[in-house]
């Protein structure tokens, strides 16, 4: 989890674990002889929606992130390939470019099952070709006889985030949304077309429909609607998004809020984007009186980019070139 080009990200509220492929450079095919991971994630994923006797051949995976000393490593869980969503999701080739070449590599999609702890017991079964042996953790081993998924959630335990929560760590995410910002600070409309895209990189179900124009949104900056149901039978919710290119030490506060909110019509939600974060009395208010409003603060605005495999300042400025070209400086 430390390539800023090829961010793997691990999601603590749904128990999916992002991971790309190991052609990060040009120069190799996707499945190179050079390439041993992807043609191991080829052959997991390949078994995948098959018999349990073929996903029984599908070696766990081990996920260990960096620690804060030397070799130092943390580990986070075990994980399956796949999850609940749509399986055309499961292994996706992507594109990507460097230096004027294109080439390809892999994002993969895992879920981390509520295992709780793995045994050295079980790791030795692995080790003599016994994966189903007596310790096995018992959601991995529904994993394998039924292909149910139990992924490991991690619900937050307060209704409403801190200044400090809601804020982009120190270094990498603190570096990106400050780009987005140094970007849009001398134009909030501009901002307005960031904010709309964000949130639809953050849920594909969002659609903005209009953004309004900066004279007369009346409190709403652009409109838009969010698809949900199965495919056959969809319905659309209305949403109200409000965005604010704020400096990290200027929070958003109980005027600006309270303008969204009231600009919210029957069974319309609202969805707040900023760069900053929102203010104490603000939240604690919102969640209190629960109003419908989704709130992307600079923390989340970091953690969507990464997600969208753009981990350097200098991915993110060209994103912004290339989607608000207008904006350049």
């Amino acid at each position: 989890m430390d390539d800023p080009d090829w961010p793997d990200f691990i999601d603590v509220y749904t128990g999916i674990f992002t991971y790309f492929g190991d052609n990060k450079k040009p120069g190799f095919a996707l499945h190179d002889t050079h390439r041993r991971g992807n043609k191991l994630l080829q052959s997991c994923f390949a078994m995948l929606h098959t018999a349990s006797d073929q996903r029984a051949k599908i070696p766990p995976f081990l996920v260990f992130t960096k620690g804060d000393k030397g070799r130092d490593v943390i580990f986070r869980g075990l994980a399956v390939p796949g999850g609940e969503a749509d399986p055309a999701d499961d292994l996706v080739a992507i594109w990507r470019s460097k230096k004027g070449e294109r080439f390809q590599n892999y994002r993969a999609n895992f879920t981390i099952p509520d295992t709780g702890t793995v045994s050295r017991e079980w790791i030795d079964a692995l080790r003599a070709g016994e994966p189903l042996h007596s310790p096995a953790p018992r959601a991995w081993r529904t994993w394998i006889e039924t292909g149910a998924y139990e992924p490991l959630r991690a619900e937050p335990t307060i209704e409403y985030r801190t200044k400090e929560e809601q804020l982009p760590a120190s270094g990498r995410d603190e570096s990106l949304v400050r780009c987005i910002y140094d970007y849009f600070k001398d134009n909030p409309h501009g901002f307005e077309h960031c904010a709309a895209r964000l949130a639809g990189l953050m849920d594909p179900n969002i659609h903005i429909e209009t953004i309004t124009r900066p004279s007369v949104d009346g409190g709403r900056d652009a409109i838009g609607i969010y698809r949900v149901g199965p495919l056959a039978d969809r319905i659309s919710l209305d949403f109200a998004l409000e965005a604010k290119c704020y400096a990290p030490e200027n929070g958003v506060g109980v005027k600006e809020l309270s303008r969204l909110i009231s600009r919210l019509r029957h069974r319309q939600f609202g969805i707040l984007v900023t760069t900053s974060f929102l203010c104490h009395q603000a939240y604690q208010e919102l969640r209190s009186d629960r109003h419908p409003v989704v709130v992307i603060a600079g923390a989340d605005i970091a953690a969507i980019i990464v997600k969208a495999g753009m981990g350097t300042s200098e991915t993110v400025r060209e994103w912004l070139i290339a989607e608000f070209p207008t904006e350049a400086r």
